[in-house]
């Protein structure tokens, strides 16, 4: 009689990786519909003020933002240390304000140009002067709507 070997020990089966990619996909398609993308640069420092109140905006799409604020240290140079403006991606004068808004109500659908929202964003240490020559600017081409953005303290 011959005696029957056996070939290498009985070892864990090896898991099955079939299902693997969709589990992948389904997370990846979960985290590229549940993200928000930043629709602005920040080239401007903002540390905005502490809020005793404050109210939610409903549609986000309908606000355009201004930031006042002392440019960032890459930006510096260029630009100084004193506060400027900053419309969408750019440094801008308050005398661009007018077109900045012109174009944003021109982006809206017509209903929704007389629910548009115009949000600043200035840093706690900016001149009021600044802020006044905004407000000055946003009277003029009749946006008057206006939020001041800050934060709830914890």
């Amino acid at each position: 009689m011959a005696k029957f070997a056996r070939k290498g020990k009985g070892g864990l089966p090896r898991i099955n990786t079939a299902s693997l990619p969709d589990v992948v996909f389904m997370l990846l398609f979960f985290f590229m519909t549940v993200t928000t993308f930043r629709e602005t640069e920040q080239i401007v420092t903002v540390k905005v003020p502490d809020a005793t109140e404050a109210v939610k905006i409903d549609r986000k799409e309908l606000t355009c933002y201004i930031y006042v604020g002392v440019p960032v240290q890459q930006l510096q140079g260029q630009y100084g240390t004193d506060s400027r403006i900053q419309l969408n991606d750019k440094i801008c004068t308050i005398d661009e304000i007018r077109d900045f808004i012109a174009s944003e109500r021109e982006s809206k659908s017509e209903a929704d140009r007389q629910l548009m929202t115009t949000s600043l964003k200035v840093d706690r240490d900016v001149r009021m002067g600044i802020v006044t020559d905004i407000k000055q600017e946003l009277r003029r081409c009749s946006a008057l709507k206006i939020s001041y953005s800050s934060m709830i303290p914890l």
